[in-house]
């Protein structure tokens, strides 16, 4: 079977059939269909390209999963290690038989979820590769799913996908945009959070409708995920890059959400 991505996003396409002339969500204001156009790709393609994935440890129990050079939007998955099997969170848009084999190393996958429909990737590729892994897509964004299949669930509010490994489903960026809680080694809480929230160079958190077209979130919608991830307890931050808040990240991200509100609002306007 031929596994179809977009060249942009790298969000896999359904395996046979004609493919759309746009990707739909590099059409959509949130992302971006390249000055070239759109372009269409092949996992086989990205093999011969010399495309290689690798599985690094981040800290004990989480592994950081990326490829180089980076596939489409370039998100590293996380590969959470729990006591019940592991969670493959953000996968990435390849695969591979040698990368399968470094994940199967590391215990495998039992479950996989995206933060919103960005991170995709090529998720039922993945799924096939271990035994037709549940995918998890949130209710909310399910319109966004390109290509489907008996893996999928849906699921909206908060799930626990495996023991000590619970989704959120807290909005925003999309509509299902959605953060990933896990105890973490040591018992203090981790937060996933794709770029839901994402860490700036400051070692802050932001928050956009549109990342790359630079598209902000009002500051009522940002209160509300604040509000949200309040009632999280967590001590560390990890984003869909890798990037992450070492410590005291629940309070730094209300700590940026104050930051982000207060600008949006006008409180500093005499500043401009």
């Amino acid at each position: 079977m031929t596994v179809r991505l977009c060249a942009t996003c790298a969000v896999e396409q359904p395996p046979d059939g004609p493919l759309p002339a746009v990707c739909p969500i590099c059409a959509d204001e949130r992302q971006y269909v390249p000055p070239g156009g759109q372009r269409w790709t092949t996992l086989d393609e990205l093999v011969a390209s010399g495309c290689r994935g690798s599985v690094e440890e981040l800290e004990p129990g989480l592994l950081a999963v990326s490829t180089d050079p980076d596939v489409g939007i370039g998100q590293h998955a996380m590969l959470v290690r729990a006591r019940a099997g592991n969670l493959l969170w953000e996968p990435t848009g390849f695969v591979d038989d040698a990368l399968a084999e470094r994940v199967s190393g590391a215990g495998g996958v039992a479950a996989i979820a995206a933060s919103h429909p960005h991170m995709f990737g090529v998720q039922l590729e993945w799924s096939r590769r271990f035994g037709d892994a549940p995918v998890l897509v949130s209710e909310a964004d399910r319109e966004w799913l390109q290509r489907s299949g008996d893996a999928v669930r849906l699921w909206d509010g908060s799930t626990e996908v495996l023991p000590g490994v619970v989704l959120h489903r807290v909005g925003g960026h999309f509509p299902g945009s959605a953060v990933a809680r896990i105890d973490g080694h040591d018992g203090r809480g981790v937060l996933l959070s794709g770029d839901t929230v994402l860490v700036t160079p400051d070692g802050w958190v932001t928050f956009q409708r549109s990342y790359p077209n630079h598209i902000p979130l009002s500051a009522a919608v940002v209160r509300r995920i604040a509000d949200t991830l309040g009632a999280l307890a967590f001590d560390r931050l990890v984003d869909n890059f890798g990037r992450v808040v070492p410590g005291d990240a629940a309070a730094v991200v209300q700590r940026s959400a104050d930051r982000y509100i207060g600008w949006v609002r006008g409180d500093h306007d005499d500043l401009t």
